[in-house]
């Protein structure tokens, strides 16, 4: 089992999947951003990790267009040195369009997670030489207004598939990183490892979100995670 196999299963599994609305379009950057996302694994997914941080989905101007987790343009291009071809989902919202590499959008919570990795470590090989960085669902929804939507928002009779095999995926991510740490990116991402990972011997917490709609993100998110994470015993 590889991370490649683990990701084709869960396309799989996730492809004949139905939401609801108001969800109109859903976006999965595993199947038509995998080449960058391929890049990511191949240069940074080595094992055994400290830490894996554990993110939510993809937001629509990151990982939706980088194929990376917190992928935001700038800091998957010029901090981990990742670029190649993205298609286009098979049905594109016109207010979420996906123009890959060439998106001028900024993610807000990928510019200041990858930020923080990059001025506390300095260059990405020593930032992944602990810590991994990861996706629980691979999915984007969008409503047909244009908002996102987040899988905890969903109706419960399309969330249960959907995290069952995201739960799948997670553990099997995790048996073959064996880190010592799993951290849940805000509180969904940490409940859902609580749940996925209770019989491994893995110790869990949670960092505050980098959202800006996150009111303490906003009040100096990076000596704030500095703080939960030494709390923890991670440290810096």
């Amino acid at each position: 089992m590889d991370l490649d196999t683990i990701i084709d299963d869960l396309l799989d599994d996730l492809r004949p999947l139905r939401f609801s609305p108001p969800i109109s379009h859903v976006y999965n950057p595993l199947e038509y951003a995998r080449a960058p996302y391929v890049q990511y694994l191949s240069r940074y997914a080595s094992r055994p990790k400290e830490v894996v941080l554990l993110g939510m989905n993809p937001g629509p101007w990151g990982m939706a267009q980088t194929g990376v987790p917190f992928g935001e343009v700038s800091a998957v291009k010029e901090w981990l040195h990742i670029e190649a071809p993205v298609n286009a989902p098979p049905e594109m919202h016109p207010k979420r369009p996906v123009a890959g590499f060439a998106c001028s959008r900024s993610e807000v919570s990928g510019k200041r997670l990858w930020g923080w990795a990059r001025n506390t470590f300095g260059t990405p090989e020593r930032f992944f030489s602990r810590f991994f960085v990861a996706n629980y669902c691979p999915l984007l929804f969008i409503e047909a207004s244009g908002r996102n939507r987040t899988p905890d928002n969903l109706p419960v009779a399309d969330q249960r598939p959907l995290l069952a095999a995201c739960d799948r995926a997670l553990r099997r991510t995790i048996q073959w990183v064996q880190p010592r740490f799993v951290v849940g990116i805000g509180r969904f991402a940490a409940e859902r490892a609580h749940r996925a990972l209770s019989d491994f011997d893995v110790i869990m917490g949670t960092i505050t979100h980098p959202s800006p709609a996150n009111p303490k993100a906003n009040r100096g998110w990076d000596s704030l995670i500095v703080k939960e994470l030494v709390a923890m015993g991670i440290q810096l």
